[in-house]
């Protein structure tokens, strides 16, 4: 699976990790079925992404404000006004996947994090 986040300025490790486990229960999985996180590049450096993907032993990657703003997948204004694209954590999961790839869900919110499922191709057709 790709974890796609997305995130307030100085949202801390332990709530990405909360608001990702939660997205994952939902599904009835647990830390070991991500194999990626995705953001938005400019979130890379933030310290909680990185201690959250090192605690997932995960790589993080991201993507651009316009590639992810290509991506088919409902949005919010506010968002795209304060990043430039209206999803962060779907997107981000979707564009990570590549093609073939799905969303299992809509996001799972809390107040500084969004977190998002998308099974990779290998995992879609199971």
């Amino acid at each position: 699976m790709v974890l796609g986040l997305g995130l307030r300025r100085g949202a801390d490790a332990a709530e990405l990790l909360r608001t990702a486990d939660a997205a994952l229960a939902a599904h009835g999985l647990d830390r070991s079925a991500v194999a990626l996180v995705a953001t938005l590049d400019g979130k890379l450096t933030e310290p909680g992404l990185r201690a959250a993907a090192r605690e997932l032993g995960v790589p993080a990657v991201g993507h651009p404000a316009a590639v992810l703003a290509a991506v088919p997948v409902a949005g919010s204004a506010r968002v795209a006004a304060a990043v430039g694209t209206p999803s962060v954590a779907e997107a981000a999961a979707l564009a990570s996947a590549g093609p073939g790839g799905r969303l299992l869900a809509p996001r799972t919110a809390s107040a500084t994090a969004t977190a998002a499922l998308a099974a990779l191709p290998e995992e879609a057709t199971r």
